[in-house]
């Protein structure tokens, strides 16, 4: 498995190979679906199949400030086209100057000329070149100039679109089992764990209070049952994951204002994360963020979550 960022970290002695193109944000089932079928033509033709996607948004460069919520991290876009099958993904810088391109400069200097390819496989609503130009009929067109295959794939499952705007929607609804069926596993936030007021400790609850990057697409507010996995440390606790019980929103009993991403791994107080990466997998919603009168209250309350969380897991 190979991954590049930009056409020029692609081998010069690199042949023939199958590609297919997109953001991929989510890598969700309509994705996933393409890829398969990128993957199968390869095999078919006994080339390596290659998934071209973007950094930044393609959004964030053409409609500055208009771009959504990111579904995942560049690196675990990789991460999921790589277990897909695909022999290499190459990260395509989008800037200006690159959303210039016409179609035809777009497919010599990316398809032809670097990844000479055989096949081309994409989304049937596929866009490309300057000002969105492009569609697939012109790549079946510029295919037959350049002496490659293109073929559109239906983003559909089971008879409803699928796409990364709905599944957007889901999370901001809270429905994080909803966003899940179309992605084909839980929707994942992650980040490094920063000190914060430690109030969970206090009320014998120690949360890992997670710093997402910006414009991170995070569930509504509220409690969710899910896992915390530990991907990146220095610390002997790498790669371990654990049931938790997750809290998004302001803290309302005391009076916070800042939102954030906090999550406890279950029966586990001994922990100590702060400094690494971590993984936060929403597994289903258990209740709204509430305002309590107490503190007994609330330490009632978080025992409930916590069992509750724990029967989602188990």
């Amino acid at each position: 498995m190979q991954s590049w960022h930009g056409l020029d970290e692609v081998p010069q002695d690199w042949g023939r190979s199958v590609v297919t193109i997109g953001v991929f944000d989510g890598v969700h089932l309509g994705h996933q679906r393409m890829v398969a079928r990128a993957v199968e033509m390869a095999r078919e033709l006994g080339l390596p199949a290659v998934a071209i996607t973007f950094d930044p948004h393609p959004d964030e460069v053409v409609r500055p400030g208009s771009h959504p919520p990111r579904l995942t991290t560049t690196e675990r876009r990789v991460e999921l086209l790589h277990a897909l099958g695909v022999d290499a993904v190459c990260v395509l810088p989008f800037t200006l100057e690159f959303s210039r391109m016409s179609p035809d400069e777009f497919v010599q200097t990316a398809l032809v000329d670097r990844l000479h390819a055989a096949g081309v496989v994409v989304g049937e609503n596929f866009r490309f070149g300057h000002k969105a130009s492009g569609d697939l009929e012109t790549l079946r067109t510029l295919g037959e100039k350049y002496d490659f295959t293109a073929e559109g794939v239906p983003l559909v499952s089971d008879g409803d679109a699928i796409s990364s705007t709905v599944i957007r929607e889901r999370l901001a609804e809270g429905d994080v089992e909803g966003a899940a069926a179309l992605l084909g596993r839980p929707h994942r936030v992650e980040g490094v764990v920063v000190r914060g007021h430690q109030r969970g400790r206090a009320l014998g609850f120690p949360t890992a209070n997670v710093e997402s990057p910006p414009n991170t697409a995070i569930p509504a507010e509220g409690v969710y049952a899910g896992w915390l996995q530990c991907t990146q440390s220095p610390s002997p606790y790498e790669g371990e994951r654990w049931p938790a019980a997750i809290s998004i929103g302001t803290n309302p009993t005391f009076d916070g204002v800042e939102r954030t991403v906090e999550a406890y791994a279950l029966d586990r107080d001994d922990l100590d994360l702060y400094g690494a990466h971590v993984a936060v997998d929403f597994g289903a919603r258990l209740r709204d963020t509430l305002r309590f009168d107490s503190i007994e209250a609330l330490i009632e309350q978080m025992h409930d979550d916590v069992a509750r969380a724990r029967a989602f897991t188990s």
